[in-house]
């Protein structure tokens, strides 16, 4: 039976706040956000995501708009790994089975869901879909999560890293220099 929830994160890096109408169970989940941010420069976000079973990621649309318009985003993965992006094929990322929208703490969850990393021993490396604010362009990211023991794990791409906690539903609760969650379910 889906579980549904309503999460709110004020977002540090952005100086802004998220809001996600998140179903999940089954090993699946469905979000819709919305977001606003003032770094780099003031936008709204709003997005739709929906994963298939394991939590990989099936489909992530979003829109930008920002003084100079708007920005469409209509990101897909199909069911052998390869990705598009508005209809272009994204080789680069091909077997990817996440994405990663920057500045969003919800989309850490579907790797960490999978794995169990918040709550049992374990490191895995990912290929990502990442995806950046506002432009919304998709570039391959490598990341390394690590669980660090119960509720926080490691995550690792390049030269970045944070700890990050999670609730036990797998859901960001503290997110250093990026996101801090308000509230709880």
């Amino acid at each position: 039976m889906p579980i549904s929830r309503v999460i709110t994160w004020e977002v540090s890096e952005s100086e802004g706040f998220e809001t996600a109408w998140v179903e999940s169970g089954d090993g699946t989940l469905s979000a819709r956000g919305r977001a606003v941010g003032t770094v780099p420069e003031p936008y709204w976000i709003s997005y739709e995501l929906d994963t298939a079973e394991g939590f990989v990621t099936r489909r992530l649309q979003v829109t930008v708009e920002y003084a100079g318009g708007t920005r469409l985003l209509d990101l897909r993965r199909d069911g052998a790994g390869r990705w598009t992006a508005n209809g272009a094929r994204l080789p680069d990322v091909d077997g990817a089975l996440d994405c990663d929208l920057g500045l969003c703490p919800l989309t850490n969850t579907m790797p960490v869901l999978r794995h169990q990393l918040h709550l049992t021993p374990g490191e895995r490396e990912f290929l990502m879909a990442w995806v950046s604010v506002p432009d919304l362009t998709v570039a391959a990211s490598r990341q390394t999560y690590t669980a660090l023991g119960r509720g926080r794990v490691r995550f690792v791409s390049g030269d970045f890293r944070r700890d990050i906690a999670f609730n036990e539903d797998g859901f960001v609760v503290d997110y250093p220099g990026l996101a801090t969650r308000f509230g709880s379910d």
